[in-house]
Order: C-alpha cells, then sequence, then structure tokens
C-alpha cells in the first residue's frame, strides 16, 4: 500500500453525511459531521480530532478532511 493509499482511505465509511445540496457553511458541515460521528458512537477523542484536523486550514482543508473521514453523500 502506497503513502497515498493510506492518505485517501476514509477512516469511517459505514458513516454517510449528506452534504451535497446542503449548507455549505463550514460550521454547518462541521457540526452535521461531528453530528453523524457521535450518533454512530465514534468515541469522544475521534470526534474531536476531526473537528481539530477540520480546522487546521482553509475550506478546501476542511472539505479533504471531511472526505477521509466519512462518506459524503
Amino acid at each position: 500500500m502506497t503513502n497515498q493509499d493510506n492518505y485517501m482511505r476514509i477512516k469511517y465509511p459505514d458513516i454517510e453525511v449528506p452534504l451535497i445540496n446542503e449548507d455549505g457553511n463550514a460550521f454547518a458541515i462541521m457540526g452535521r459531521v461531528q453530528r453523524h460521528l457521535k450518533q454512530n458512537g465514534v468515541p469522544k477523542e475521534e470526534v474531536e480530532q476531526y473537528l481539530k484536523e477540520a480546522q487546521s486550514g482553509d475550506y478546501d482543508n476542511l472539505l479533504v478532511t471531511t472526505a477521509r473521514w466519512v462518506t459524503i453523500l
């Protein structure tokens, strides 16, 4: 497995979060993902890690991070 394969693997592929045709505000996206992670029993520390990564850059970073954590619908 290459580093690129590992980088693009979705952490929680079974958690599906609808983002297409939804509010594209960064806080709305993070809130929606956070809610789905919690509803699916993801530990608090992991949810906090998602938020930390999602907020560590610009809007594009938020989208890439979200796509690495959950399946976007």
